[in-house]
């Protein structure tokens, strides 16, 4: 329970942190709100013509007699949509993280800066940072949809899929959301997808006592707007922990100090 709670402290530090910042608060919410009028475009088309996709997409029902015809398809275009709005909530924070990258960076260098007086820097150049932030973001979404779909399957056994697998689903989904907001600060340490998810596997109930929380707010997408320059800084503050660098003049508990693994 310690670990959960101090994940939870993590995210609520960051949006003490965020919110102390007034006009850099003010700044870091336009990725957010750029990604949320892509986001309702795509799903304003969806439902002005997404009936007319799967009717294209379904040919062989064409001939099929009333109800069957209209019950069919209006299921699958239910269904389309839902599919869509799911991939819109794991894809929302990736999306906003390489649109918002310098001004993320930068927030994140912020929270070190206070910390240890100075932050640490990559050493890469802006073209290389958001080409590894864009490579890092599909191959994590590219591992939640598979997840995603075993879930879904799981979701058709009874009782469990009505119970055990939602509480699985957000505990997962608040896993990648964690790794997806870590990442800003850890990829400025170099250090890799593959370590990244060792280092949160290593932690996993620090990384739900943050992501987990998160996610459940995130799936309201104005809220994740306004949550996300926060996110961000407490995120940097669990990239610090689970690297074993000190945290005191932020968190206000000081960690111990070990070697980066």
């Amino acid at each position: 329970m310690r670990e959960l709670a101090l994940g939870f402290r993590y995210l609520v530090e960051g949006q003490r942190w965020a919110g102390r910042r007034g006009k850099r608060y003010g700044v870091a919410l336009l990725p957010g709100l750029i990604t949320l009028v892509l986001y309702a475009a795509v799903l304003v088309a969806l439902a002005l013509w997404g009936g007319d996709l799967v009717a294209w997409a379904t040919p062989f029902a064409d001939d099929w007699e009333s109800p069957w015809q209209g019950l069919f398809r209006g299921a699958l275009t239910v269904v389309l949509f839902a599919l869509v709005l799911l991939g819109c909530v794991l894809g929302f924070t990736a999306v906003t993280l390489v649109i918002g990258q310098p001004f993320y960076d930068a927030l994140s260098e912020e929270v070190d800066r206070e910390i240890d007086g100075f932050p640490t820097e990559s050493g890469l150049s802006l073209g290389r940072e958001i080409w590894i932030s864009v490579r890092d973001g599909v191959r994590i979404l590219v591992r939640a949809a598979i997840w995603g779909v075993c879930l879904f399957a799981a979701g058709f056994l009874p009782f469990v899929g009505q119970t055990v697998v939602p509480v699985i689903g957000f505990f997962v989904t608040g896993f990648f959301l964690a790794e997806e907001l870590a990442s800003i600060a850890l990829a400025r340490r170099r250090v890799d997808l593959r370590e990244r998810l060792a280092l949160l596997r290593g932690r996993k109930r620090l990384t739900w006592g943050f992501g987990v929380p998160l996610g459940l707010v995130f799936l309201v997408p104005v809220v994740a707007v306004f949550l996300m320059p926060g996110a961000v800084a407490g995120a940097t503050l669990l990239a610090r922990d689970l690297r074993g660098e000190p945290l005191e003049a932020v968190a206000g508990e000081e960690r111990p100090t070990v070697e980066p693994r």
